[in-house]
């Protein structure tokens, strides 16, 4: 059976919950611009599957119409009632570098008991790229959720902030071989002496993935 716009959009419009996930995911078979006047429909969708899908899409879809998928996102992000989606509506955010929403993220961070969803809003903010994410990505390392403290590791490499190399410095010794890990990538991102000592160090590691990591940042500096 072949996928048009015709058939795709029967299905979003299906009493059939199976039918309306399948149709989201045939979108990816259609012209972008097609697909992302269609991906409007279920991303209000009564199902949270159903929006959580369709939100995911926008990260791509999205630059057909910049204006209306921030607005769809932007939406999504602080009134959907299902944590999954606002966490999908702020990776598409950060995957479409809508920096315009970054008082939102903050306001939602702090706002949120979440921790999937204060995990991608620290995700998205490296994404974006955007200085005045520094502070916000500074207290995500305090953040007592190890998951939190590994993306915020991840995004203050991406920012690139020379004054995230000391704040960096502190997790060497993080009882998470985790963000140890992240924190070896991240300091790739930085070519100054100070970073050279961090990963002196963290070449040492009891854990043979964090040492070989740093063994190879180090080869390259």
């Amino acid at each position: 059976m072949s996928i048009t716009p015709e058939s795709v959009k029967k299905l979003l419009n299906s009493e059939d919950l199976g039918d309306r996930l399948r149709g989201v995911n045939h979108l990816r078979e259609l012209d972008a611009d097609v697909a992302f006047e269609a991906i409007q429909t279920p991303i209000f969708d009564s199902n949270p599957r159903v929006r959580y899908a369709a939100v995911s899409q926008v990260s791509t879809l999205g630059r057909q119409n910049p204006t209306k998928a921030l607005e769809i996102l932007r939406d999504r992000l602080l009134h959907d009632e299902e944590a999954d989606v606002k966490a999908a509506a702020a990776d598409a955010l950060g995957a479409l570098q809508m920096t315009d929403t970054l008082d939102d993220l903050r306001t939602l961070y702090h706002n949120s008991s979440d921790w999937i969803v204060q995990m991608s809003i620290i995700a998205a903010l490296g994404e974006m790229g955007d200085a005045r994410a520094f502070d916000l990505l500074a207290e995500a390392l305090r953040s007592p959720e190890p998951l939190i403290q590994t993306s915020a590791v991840g995004s203050l490499g991406e920012l690139g902030d020379e004054r995230a190399i000391d704040l960096l410095a502190e997790q060497a010794h993080n009882e998470d071989w985790q963000v140890r890990y992240r924190l070896v990538q991240a300091l790739g991102n930085f070519h100054e002496e100070r970073v050279r000592q961090i990963l002196e160090t963290l070449a040492e590691d009891e854990i043979e993935q964090v040492a070989a990591e740093a063994q190879t940042r180090l080869a390259t500096l």
